[in-house]
């Protein structure tokens, strides 16, 4: 059995990823069970990758809490390839968690509302305890999450997606590594730096994937699913089902906001709203104290002073407070001068605002949201910037609303603004897009299923012959497996009816009377029919006189064909 470090006992493959496969071992030395994680060796490539990993993987060891999967060791193989050449393969032992990955307990459908909270509430503890501890994970996502046998959550990888990230790798390579772009932060699809509310946004999309057994975000390629983070509003949960209430609908659409400040500022508020959530009461949302810890693990709101700024401020206003009053008083006549001015000055306001015509003064503070829904957005962002209103694009899938056609804005139409407000524009992506899965070569129940589970609604069954597909097993579908869009080039959307082509286990056999020999057989052989031949002698030409059978015979009949042999 090949063995690592001289210590550790490689078992059998139970895990495979996009960066790492995972094997079950034995820790030799203690005899405990471990899981031993062998990272690509494309990673190790750079030494300062490697200089990074040990970092990394040292700080995450010294974090030991019920809900993160520890590390114990962390090191480099030499392993010799085919060619020769040798390689350095980068390992890390791990616990042994005998249990279930979230992603896979996801793939069976929605998780009940309260087990969802549950679970995240203890993805929560961790990242409570790991921002504390100054380490933020940067790849939060159902495949680094277990659940073990007694229902246990448990965190893993803390520190590794960190050293990845922070090495060279390409960005193309990145996504292939650190998480998957579903589960990407707004601030990392634009290439920003990250903190900690990272963390807690795509905590956020676990969560709503728990609920909804989907995520919030899809499409072709990770570079679409990277744009909707950063421009597309989520739905809320309870759209996709019923089951989930509407607190739990402010909690996760909290969690999903694009700007970190407005995002829950902490793993710890996060749960609180969740508890509340998951117990029947309506989160009450509230502004968080920005604090010295905060400010350095977080980032700190522009609009916003930290503690330690705030106590100075308050300790420069007291000492010129302390000044001031040791001062003498003013003489009684400037006293009585100020009064008088302040008066002056009252009075004119007052003449001013009761001889300004109200329209002339509506019109220089307000305006009104005009109602653009159902335009499209180039016409209906032109109708807003005419009020002195910027008009911001954003997109979400729509069943009623047409593609290109605006479905909503906020603030809504006939709200009261102020010049210069930002107005989001919300414009249809149309239904849902899919993809046809390729049922070729599958019974039709089965491709049946497949189809129902994109989203896609089964049709009609049409009978055709063929060759060699047994019978009952899908030929083709219409629209074509693996398509997104139709030969009209329309997209495919969630809705869209596909019809399936399903063998019927015969053949159409011709008429080969009177052809010659050499073109019968060929029409047989193409059908996939064994041919036994007959001479007749009693006619000549070298041509099919007679044949066994006509029209449609099931599948790889035997046929026989009388040829004229005679002279």
């Amino acid at each position: 059995m090949r063995q690592l470090a001289g210590r550790y006992e490689l078992g059998e493959l139970i895990g495979r990823g996009g960066m790492s496969d995972v094997h079950v071992g034995m820790d030799t030395r203690l005899g405990r069970r471990v899981a031993i994680k062998l990272l690509k060796p494309s990673l190790a490539n750079d030494p300062a990758f490697r200089t990074r990993f040990r970092r990394e993987a040292q700080d995450a060891a010294k974090m030991a809490h019920p809900t993160i999967v520890r590390i114990f060791d962390a090191g480099e193989e030499s392993v010799r390839e085919a060619s020769g050449a040798e390689t350095l393969v980068p390992f890390i032992v791990m616990e042994y968690v005998d249990g279930r990955l979230l992603k896979d307990i996801i793939a069976e459908g929605p998780v009940e509302p309260a087990e969802a909270a549950r679970i995240v509430e203890q993805v929560l503890t961790a990242l409570e305890y790991s921002h504390r501890a100054g380490v933020v994970h940067r790849d939060i996502k159902p495949g680094n999450i277990m659940i073990t046998s007694s229902g246990q959550v448990k965190v893993m990888d803390f520190g590794i997606a960190r050293a990845i990230s922070d090495s060279s790798a390409t960005i193309a390579e990145t996504s292939a590594i650190v998480g998957t772009a579903q589960y990407f932060s707004p601030e990392q699809a634009r290439g920003e730096t990250v903190d900690a509310r990272t963390d807690l946004y795509s905590t956020g999309i676990v969560l709503f994937e728990l609920l909804t057994g989907r995520a919030p975000f899809r499409g072709e390629n990770p570079v679409a699913v990277a744009y909707q983070h950063v421009n597309s509003e989520a739905v809320p949960p309870s759209s996709l089902n019923p089951q989930v209430s509407p607190a739990m609908d402010a909690v996760v659409l909290r969690a999903l906001s694009k700007d970190r400040f407005e995002r829950y500022q902490s793993a710890s508020d996060f749960r609180q709203d969740l508890e509340r959530a998951a117990a029947g009461q309506v989160p009450v949302r509230k502004e968080l104290a920005v604090n010295d810890f905060n400010a350095t693990l977080f980032g700190v709101n522009p609009s916003s002073v930290a503690g330690s700024e705030a106590a100075l401020r308050q300790l420069t206003v007291d000492n010129d407070e302390r000044l001031v009053r040791t001062q003498n008083r003013p003489p009684v006549a400037w006293i009585w001068a100020g009064i008088a001015s302040m008066v002056v000055i009252i009075a004119a306001v007052i003449f001013w605002t009761f001889n300004l015509a109200p329209a002339d003064l509506a019109s220089n503070t307000s305006r009104v949201v005009p109602d653009v829904v159902g335009q499209s957005y180039e016409d209906g962002a032109a109708v807003i910037e005419e009020v002195d209103l910027l008009p911001q694009r954003f997109t979400e899938a729509s069943e009623s609303v047409p593609e290109g056609a605006i479905i909503r804005t906020d603030p809504a139409a006939d709200t009261t603004v102020a010049p210069g407000t930002q107005i989001k524009v919300y414009v249809s992506l149309g239904e849902t897009p899919a993809m046809v899965p390729n049922v070729n070569n599958l019974l039709e129940a089965d491709a049946i299923a497949q189809i129902q589970a994109k989203g896609l609604v089964y049709g009609t069954t049409t009978q055709e012959y063929s060759a060699d597909v047994p019978t009952g097993v899908v030929i083709r579908s219409d629209p074509e497996g693996d398509a997104q869009r139709r030969t009209d080039g329309t997209i495919i959307r969630e809705g869209d009816t596909v019809n399936l082509f399903v063998s019927n286990g015969l053949v159409q056999v011709p008429d080969l009377t009177g052809r010659a020999v050499g073109e019968a057989r060929s029409i047989l052989e193409g059908l996939k029919l064994p041919i036994t031949p007959q001479v007749d002698l009693g006619c000549g030409g070298n041509v099919v006189a007679a044949q066994s059978a006509i029209g449609d015979v099931p599948q790889r009949t035997p046929i026989t064909i009388r040829v004229c042999g005679g002279g």
